[in-house]
């Protein structure tokens, strides 16, 4: 059926702007957590504190992407709506068990797995059902709902500050299940309006179809080479990504001390996220195809730039001029994934595109703020740390310039490849007409004869 572009769809687009803004509010919001584990489990005089604290964040991050490809599998086979509660409840029960732990390490599990699948099983159903109610209005409902995550990254960090203040960091992590417990009643309201026929067929029999092999998991997106360069440049360019988001606070609080106040930088960078994501979007509607990745290429320039400039900053001001830019290209970055996925592979195979892309993501994601909290904990300081950073988002950029280049290329291979199949079927033809012709010679002559 046609999308009804409205009615309640509009209700899904609320719950899913909530399903945005809760899990990513809560996984922005990590360095304000960060600082908070540390004091708590710091006790003992334990060097290498800052590494394994940073797992657990890491972790966190790194598995809402590493599931997805696994959870666009489980959404089309058992659809948005069973999915997205199932992973809420998950997401609940490992953010709930997180608050009755007395050490570091059960964390690795109960928030950095547990909470993490769930967050990630209830986040990508959300993405999907839009679909399912907007078509010609889908590129302003996605504003709005990934708005969703600014408007939680901008709020979020203040109100753990003062919870963690006045009742702690477990009551707090308590708190919070609270949100997922929303996420968990919103998953109910994605009603679904696709239905074929063999699904009531089955539905009748009491039986389970699974449909092809090659429907559910299909690998052929990275037979496309400018594809295959994206999937593999953007998570080189990661490496640094996160970094800022889990270590930025320690590392104000160890230059500036208390007498700044540190969750302004997070506001910073959630507010000109959300501003990025609405002025780039727009932008890449005027850049006709793969040249988009020109400004991923720009956003990936700038973010390292800024990770390099962090340590140069004596000044909290200017820690705030650099989280304004920093978070306006990071907006950029996100806002433009699917429409350079859709240039890259079709419409067809968008989806599993995005699910690959987003699972080698992780990787990066989840290596990068350990060996920054390594780094802190062997030489005293953050700063060669965000040096570092700054260094793989300007080398991804530097790979994915070529991309728009290979593809154009693909292009006019595709292009050739109808021509030459219509010169050969016309020269079959004229073969055929000449032999026809020959034929009929000896036919005249025989009935001549006659």
């Amino acid at each position: 059926p046609e999308p009804p572009e409205g009615g309640w769809g509009w209700v899904v687009m609320l719950a899913a702007m909530w399903c945005n803004g809760a899990v990513f509010g809560i996984q922005n919001s990590c360095g304000v957590l960060f600082v908070s584990m540390l004091q708590l489990f710091g006790g003992g005089e334990d060097k290498q504190l800052a590494f394994k604290t940073a797992w657990v964040s890491s972790l966190s991050m790194g598995m809402v992407f590493f599931c997805s490809p696994i959870v666009s599998i489980f959404t089309d086979l058992f659809g948005c709506r069973k999915v997205a509660v199932t992973g809420a409840a998950v997401g609940l029960v490992g953010l709930l068990s997180s608050s009755f732990v007395s050490t570091i390490e059960p964390l690795y599990f109960t928030y950095g797995i547990l909470f993490a699948c769930g967050c990630s099983f209830a986040y990508q159903p959300s993405l999907v059902i839009l679909g399912h109610y907007f078509k010609k209005r889908l590129g302003l409902v996605n504003g709005i709902v990934t708005a969703g995550s600014s408007l939680f990254t901008v709020s979020l960090p203040f109100l753990l500050r003062v919870l963690i203040d006045s009742v702690g960091l477990y009551n707090t992590l308590r708190v919070l299940c609270i949100l997922m417990f929303i996420l968990f009643l919103a998953g109910f309201t994605y009603k679904p309006l696709v239905s074929s026929a063999k699904d009531k067929e089955g539905g009748k029999k009491g039986k389970f179809r699974f449909p092809p092999e090659k429907k559910i998991c299909s690998f052929s997106v990275f037979k496309v080479l400018s594809y295959r360069i994206w999937a593999f440049g953007i998570p080189a360019a990661l490496f640094g990504y996160f970094v800022p988001y889990v270590h930025l606070m320690k590392h104000v609080k160890d230059r500036f001390d208390d007498s700044v106040p540190e969750e302004v930088l997070l506001l910073c960078l959630g507010i000109t996220s959300g501003v990025g994501r609405l002025v780039f979007g727009r932008v890449a509607d005027y850049i006709s195809g793969a040249k988009k990745v020109y400004l991923q290429v720009a956003s990936f320039f700038f973010i390292g730039l800024m990770s390099m400039m962090i340590p140069l900053c004596h000044v909290f001001g200017g820690l705030i001029a650099v989280c304004l830019l920093m978070g306006l290209f990071d907006g950029c970055f996100i806002c433009i994934m699917a429409p350079i996925a859709f240039e890259l592979v079709g419409a067809q195979d968008v989806s599993q595109a995005i699910g690959f892309l987003l699972g080698l993501m992780s990787v990066p994601m989840t290596v990068g703020p350990p060996i920054a909290g390594l780094l802190r904990d062997k030489l005293g300081t953050y700063d060669v740390a965000f040096y570092l950073a700054g260094v793989p988002p300007l080398i991804g950029g530097a790979v994915l310039c070529s991309i728009p280049w290979v593809h154009e290329r693909q292009k006019l291979k595709e292009r050739a490849k109808p021509v030459d199949g219509e010169t050969t079927e016309k020269m079959l033809e004229n073969e055929s007409t000449l032999v026809l012709d020959t034929t009929k010679k000896p036919d005249e002559d025989v009935e001549y004869v006659l």
